[in-house]
């Protein structure tokens, strides 16, 4: 049996916070940037404004050059993942991601929540589903990585903190509650193409989204108050708040979010 083989058939082990490891990835690992090789990489919300900042490049044409969009089967929500590029360099069908070099990678500091993680994976349970209602992790066990064989001993909750993960999930987390949230509905609860174009708007064009509350009807519509507009217009993690806010109530009719009277904005 390969050692492909045996490692496929590891049963995945269920982590909490305080569950140790050991593990270390470095440039002077024999695997180094093997683990962005082949592999598909959602982006969440936050991956996109850090990712996009780094690069000087408005939401749009971040969107064009870097990724490419799915259907998520369970939900029918539009999500986007990473476009890998073609390994020119070798003879083989592998796919690279665009910003790993054999140095290692060029927007490492804003790397995806993905990327961040590992070599652990998290899972959402199903929305409210479990009493503690907390995530778990576990291994994603590749036969290249040699990170399990260095001595550096980690928790999980500590593994979270360096990687800056722990930050990546906060601001998700209502984005995250909407994909769990949404996949407990029943198959024939589709949504509307004007629905999801929303959530596409909100979870990944904030640039477009910002343009949306304040040149469309929008304000109109709906009632916002001074301090919530004043924060919106400049600071792209709020504005991401606020637009989760909306999407939740758009949703499941659940929050804050209030309609003008109708004829006062049919006025």
């Amino acid at each position: 049996m390969s050692d492909t083989d045996r490692m496929a058939k590891v049963e995945p082990v269920r982590l909490d916070p305080e569950s140790q490891f050991k593990f270390k990835c470095h440039p002077g690992i024999e695997c180094f940037t093997q683990c962005c090789r082949d592999i598909n990489i959602i982006l969440t919300p936050y991956d996109i404004i850090r990712l996009k900042n780094r690069l000087n490049l408005p939401s749009d044409e971040f969107l064009a050059i870097y990724t490419e969009p799915q259907l998520l089967e369970k939900t029918g929500l539009p999500v986007i993942t990473l476009k890998f590029l073609e390994d020119e360099d070798k003879d083989t069908d592998s796919k690279l991601c665009p910003f790993v070099r054999e140095t290692g990678c060029l927007v490492y500091d804003d790397r995806p929540t993905t990327c961040r993680y590992y070599p652990l994976g998290v899972a959402s349970l199903s929305h409210k589903e479990d009493a503690d209602g907390k995530e778990f992790y576990f291994f994603v066990h590749e036969p290249h990585c040699l990170g399990f064989k260095e001595d550096k001993l980690w928790t999980v909750k500590e593994w979270r903190k360096d990687q800056g993960v722990d930050i990546h999930d906060e601001i998700n987390a209502e984005w995250t509650d909407l994909l769990v949230r949404k996949r407990s509905f029943p198959p024939n609860m589709q949504l509307t193409e004007q629905t999801q174009k929303m959530f596409f708007l909100v979870s990944y064009n904030l640039d477009k989204f910002r343009e949306f509350v304040f040149e469309s009807s929008f304000m109109d519509r709906y009632e916002v108050d001074p301090i919530t507009l004043d924060k919106i217009k400049d600071d792209e993690i709020e504005l991401l708040k606020f637009g989760l806010k909306w999407l939740k109530w758009l949703l499941f009719k659940e929050g804050e979010f209030k309609l003008k009277p109708k004829d006062q904005y049919d006025a």
